[in-house]
């Protein structure tokens, strides 16, 4: 199984504990996931966010319905937390969210995202036509996303 590696750093003008506070609402995940994924958390809220929360989402993949169900690992507010996938569409989803301050008073932001996908040289192969692909949109889309919040809440 390959394992695959994206990573995305980005500077927000608030602080760390303040930028690491919209992330803390797993509801604002629906405000900077790309449209054409139809994505909705199922899970009902408020989600309270701590080691062990399972987060339920359901979205489509190029039309097609999928569920995903996910757990927080690792909490650390105003500094990182880290989810994974326990059921969805890649056989691996390791997500770190980091927060560290700039030194400007604002905060970089890092996602490092490990994934693998199932079905061995198939999933190699959708890979090469387009997950990779996919998957670095919705994080250009989130980039975007997260820009316009953070220039509205500044």
């Amino acid at each position: 199984m390959r394992h695959h590696k994206l990573v995305r750093e980005q500077r927000l003008p608030q602080p760390p504990e303040e930028a690491f506070g919209f992330f803390a609402d797993a509801l604002n995940l629906e405000a900077i996931t790309p449209p054409w994924l139809q994505f909705e958390v199922t899970t009902p809220g408020p989600i309270e966010m701590r080691p062990g929360t399972l987060i339920d989402y359901r979205l489509r993949i190029h039309g097609v319905p999928v569920r995903w169900h996910a757990r927080i690992d690792v909490w650390e507010p105003g500094r990182r937390f880290v989810d994974r996938q326990l059921r969805g569409p890649y056989r691996v989803w390791h997500h770190t969210h980091q927060f560290e301050a700039d030194g400007r008073g604002g905060t970089t932001m890092r996602d490092v995202v490990r994934y693998a996908l199932p079905l061995g040289i198939l999933g190699a192969l959708a890979h090469v036509l387009f997950v990779r692909r996919d998957v670095e949109r919705i994080f250009d889309h989130r980039r975007q996303a997260i820009e316009r919040l953070a220039a509205s809440r500044a």
